[in-house]
């Protein structure tokens, strides 16, 4: 997988930036580190700081698997037009059908893991986040986990980092609320940055030329075009981005 920000590639990331382009970022494990709590996922302070600027050059926002308010919390005063929570669900399709659903699922997943350590079920009103990065016993608690799920009936369910994320068949996903928010924005391009598994719904879509997909860590399943080494190189990510549109505002200032 290609580092977007190795030099061989900078032509592509400069067309997409001089481009009427909308920046796409998720939030955990993108703009903030993993942390064992998801209380304390805060953005470093460099990137925050890096995120007010690019603010002011494009239109940016933020597409999570957390719930909407949690995310806001985290991003509110630094420019970002939109946050879509709940893996694109929020705000748009947040209708009775999935809070339904996802409330049903609850009682039944507590009656068969609740005996299990270091197991946690997130309730996101429109969709379950099952985390077991603190188990002893990794295997077993995924293991157990998917059991349950299977109980459910018809879901979707998406991988994460040791976490297992259940959504409604049929709910919107990443890619959706990308391109309704590309159109929505009246975007002609879009870069979208995410880590996990949770954001090929994103990387898979077919845009030639007018997607650019950028994964956290190279990762050879993944269908992301390009990558960047690591979470903490989100920074240097912003700060290109920041540098080649200050530049072509500048060359055409010198034209004019």
């Amino acid at each position: 997988m290609r580092n977007i920000l190795s030099r061989d590639n900078r032509e592509v990331l400069e067309q997409f930036a001089w481009s009427n382009v909308l920046l796409a970022f998720d939030y955990d494990g993108t703009l903030a580190p993993i942390v064992s709590s998801p209380a304390r996922a805060a953005m470093r302070a460099t990137t925050r700081a890096l995120l007010e600027r690019l603010t002011r050059f494009y239109p940016c926002i933020v597409i999570s698997g957390r719930a909407r308010r949690d995310v806001m919390k985290w991003v509110r005063g630094t420019g970002v037009l939109e946050v879509l929570g709940n893996h694109g669900v929020e705000p748009w399709q947040a209708q009775g059908l999935f809070l339904d659903a996802v409330s049903g699922w609850r009682p039944v997943l507590a009656k068969h893991l609740g005996h299990l350590k270091g197991v946690e079920i997130e309730d996101k009103r429109y969709s379950l986040a099952i985390h077991y990065r603190r188990s002893r016993q990794k295997k077993n608690a995924r293991t157990a986990i998917l059991r349950a799920v299977a109980l459910l009936g018809e879901v979707r369910i998406i991988g994460g980092v040791q976490v297992i994320n259940i959504l409604p068949a049929g709910a919107p996903h990443k890619g959706m609320a990308l391109e309704r928010e590309r159109i929505r924005l009246t975007c002609d391009t879009a870069v979208y940055i995410g880590d996990d598994e949770t954001d090929e719904d994103v990387f898979t879509l077919d845009r030639p030329g007018r997607l650019l997909t950028i994964r956290v860590g190279a990762k050879r399943v993944s269908r992301a075009a390009y990558c960047i080494r690591d979470q903490r190189q989100i920074d240097e990510f912003l700060e290109a981005m920041l540098v080649i549109r200050r530049n072509r505002r500048g060359a055409r200032g010198a034209r004019a």
